[in-house]
């Protein structure tokens, strides 16, 4: 079992495809199929559940990506120290939203390229309700998300900034701004029962979202559930409902112009965003650098 066998089942278990993890090492597919074949082998489990349609991590294969992570880890500091490198080497794996990757993780990102130029920054893009349970599952060492209510005890969190929370509705004249308009959005007793409403699918935000309509006891009519704020913002922008957003997206979202935010008579709580890792995740050199420069970027209290 050897550490290049592990770097290929690690990405496999990233990409959870052969085709694309092949393309990335520069490798075969039958070569990348074979490895984690024989890794399977060597440890007579099955790693990897894979049919003609899909591939996801068994249980086993989950464990196993733990191990494979602090080995290549474990290697990379052994070869930095044999070769008397004061610099670190190796990969962070991080997750955040496309917006997040340009608007809170640009300063971070350049401040650690000069100070770690060893380290690569393997990104992953998607929707930020993902991200804790990318961390949880060993996915990624960090991800950029809104802060829950509850947080499991094994995860740090380190608030990097504050975002207001808007309700917005079309800004071109729709049959969805024209039912806002018949009424007062200022008042606790807004009937928000007829309009319909793009929510996100499921994370932090929904929440909030859930505990707010709870204390207007307003059911609103739900017409999509949609994974990511940029999205929603783009689908209000359409003229297609009423949705919530960070007023950092909606800025970024080139949509600002085609969105107005809705006077509410209770505004949705301030959106806690920040960077989110495993505790012990945080012992690896290489992590604790980034953390520690994303703490100083945009100064974070210890």
């Amino acid at each position: 079992m050897d550490i290049r066998g592990l770097q290929v089942f690690l990405s496999v278990a990233d990409s959870l495809n052969f085709s694309r993890s092949a393309e990335r090492l520069h490798l075969s597919v039958s070569a990348v199929s074979r490895t984690v074949q024989r890794l399977e082998d060597e440890l007579g489990q099955v790693l990897l559940q894979r049919d003609q349609r899909s591939m996801r991590l068994t249980p086993a294969g989950r464990a196993f990506r733990e191990y494979a992570q602090r080995s290549v880890a474990e290697w990379q500091d052994l070869r930095r120290q044999m070769r008397g490198d004061q610099q670190l080497a190796g990969e962070v794996s991080l997750y955040c939203s496309v917006t997040a990757s340009y608007s809170i993780l640009a300063p971070v990102l350049e401040a650690f390229r000069l100070r770690q130029p060893g380290v690569e920054i393997m990104m992953h893009t998607g929707d930020q309700a993902d991200g804790i349970e990318r961390v949880l599952s060993g996915q990624d060492d960090v991800a950029v998300s809104g802060r829950p209510d509850y947080l499991p005890s094994r995860l740090s969190f380190l608030s990097l900034l504050q975002s207001p929370m808007v309700v917005c509705m079309p800004a071109t004249d729709c049959a969805v701004r024209r039912s806002m308009l018949s009424g007062d959005m200022t008042l606790p007793g807004f009937d928000w029962s007829g309009i319909p409403f793009i929510v996100p699918e499921r994370g932090v935000t929904k929440d909030m979202l859930d505990s707010w309509l709870e204390r207007r006891g307003s059911k609103p009519r739900i017409y999509a559930q949609v994974a990511g704020h940029e999205a929603i913002v783009a689908m209000v922008g359409l003229g297609l409902g009423v949705g919530i957003a960070p007023e950092l997206v909606i800025q970024a979202s080139g949509m600002a112009a085609r969105v107005t935010a809705v006077p509410v008579w209770e505004p949705l709580p301030l959106l806690d965003i920040g960077m989110v890792s495993l505790s012990s995740r945080l012992e690896d050199p290489r992590v604790e650098s980034l953390w520690n420069v994303a703490q100083q970027t945009y100064g974070a209290p210890v």
